[in-house]
């Protein structure tokens, strides 16, 4: 068993972005853009986030257990309104790169360099400004910045659990640089965007500008029902591996039905679909495919989740930490495709406030089976592992303060 500590200023962060909005306007947990809209004066919300968490898993690695604590997901966001809602803006910052440099310890997570570890995300996480107007066509905006392309489902981060899916980087595309087109019409929203398609080299990142317009996407969603939202996506990606773009590109599509409001204390259910396909450079191609469902009740004062997926992931030559792989491939060949297939259960308490803060306890457990899905002669999931099943248990507490964080990835009509 290995304890690895945050470092020190990692609870003095935790502190100063739990308190950075209490002092500030602020909304009511799930308020989002559409509360501010109606007003022709400007309107700023603010809010902070962190979870304090320690994981045990057992196996990690070569049948050896481990259990880390730190501080994830420590977010500054905030969200302006002018205009009446003409003009609207909303930024996040994500501290995690200095909180978790080294990633967080997540079977099945990859990507960016990570793997069996969720990377820490770019800082500057979103930073986008929209205009909206009113036409023949029904409403429609312009959004411009960082951000999420038009593509899939909501961030992990927004929604019930603690641990990330191993779906990721199959069902979302974030942190570039972006320019989204919308227009919403009775129950149907249509978005398209161009961006960058590689992904960024770390937490400093911004975004490579120079690729800008290499990649695009387009999702489709329709609201034919108070609380039902149905999306279809595609997206094209330019080598997001090698920022030279010169390695394999991605076609990705994701289709996906979504239950429930931004309150989380309202019914809450998501089915998705996603598959991505590497093409490219002459060598033969590479598909991961993923199936998610997930859901989350909130009786009295708790919340009650769970989650259960079935995704692939490459496997790709592992470094002297075998937690990361080559940040840029030396080759477009793989070891092999690990099927991880997972249930996740968490329960969390709602009621806790003191000083302005929200505190939640919770507890999550997450039990993996991964196994050859191409298996290659170098890599042999269980006996890599050293055990077909990994048990995740999880436990710590959610802190917010001001705004609580909002569905990440949407923005002007298609956010409203």
């Amino acid at each position: 068993m290995r304890l690895r500590s945050s470092p020190a200023p990692t609870f003095a962060l935790a502190l100063a972005f739990a308190l950075a909005a209490v002092g500030g306007p602020r909304a009511a947990a799930g308020q989002g853009m559409q509360g501010m809209s109606m007003s022709s004066s400007p309107s700023f919300l603010f809010g902070s986030q962190g979870v304090l968490e320690l994981s045990r898993v057992s196996p990690a690695i070569a049948g050896q257990d481990r259990t880390e604590g730190y501080l994830t997901e420590p977010a500054l966001m905030a969200h302006g309104s002018a205009l009446g809602g003409t003009l609207q803006g909303v930024g996040t910052l994500d501290l995690e790169g200095l909180t978790i440099p080294g990633g967080e310890l997540t079977p099945g997570a990859w990507g960016e360099g990570f793997v069996d570890r969720r990377h820490p995300h770019t800082y500057l996480h979103e930073l986008m400004v929209s205009a909206q107007a009113l036409g023949g066509l029904g409403r429609a905006s312009l959004s411009l910045g960082k951000g999420f392309a038009p593509f899939g489902t909501d961030d992990p981060m927004v929604r019930p659990f603690v641990k990330y899916p191993t779906n990721h980087h199959l069902a979302q595309v974030l942190e570039r640089a972006v320019a989204i087109g919308a227009v919403a019409r009775g129950p149907l929203v249509l978005e398209a965007g161009i961006f960058n398609g590689d992904e960024p080299k770390g937490p400093g990142s911004f975004a490579d500008v120079g690729r800008f317009g290499d990649s695009w996407s387009g999702r489709a969603t329709l609201l034919p029902l108070p609380g039902l939202e149905l999306q279809g996506s595609y997206a094209f990606l330019r080598s997001p591996e090698r920022p030279d773009g010169r390695g394999l590109d991605q076609h990705k599509w994701s289709a996906a039905a979504r239950w429930g409001g931004a309150d989380e204390r309202r019914p809450y259910a998501l089915v998705e679909w996603a598959t991505t396909d590497e093409t490219g450079a002459g060598a033969p191609g590479f598909r991961f495919s993923s199936m998610l469902a997930e859901g989350s009740v909130s009786p009295g004062p708790f919340l009650l989740a769970g989650r259960v997926e079935r995704s692939t992931q490459p496997e790709e030559e592992r470094l002297a930490d075998p937690f990361r792989v080559p940040r840029v491939p030396a080759d477009f060949s793989l070891l092999g495709v690990t099927r991880w297939e997972s249930a996740t259960l968490h329960a969390r308490w709602l009621g806790v406030h003191a000083s302005g803060l929200r505190l939640q306890p919770f507890v999550e457990a997450m039990l993996s089976h991964p196994s050859d899905a191409a298996p290659g002669p170098l890599f042999q999931a269980a006996t890599f592992y050293g055990s077909s099943r990994i048990w995740t248990l999880s436990a710590g507490v959610r802190l917010e303060a001001g705004m609580s964080h909002m569905r990440m990835g949407r923005y002007g009509v298609a956010a409203d």
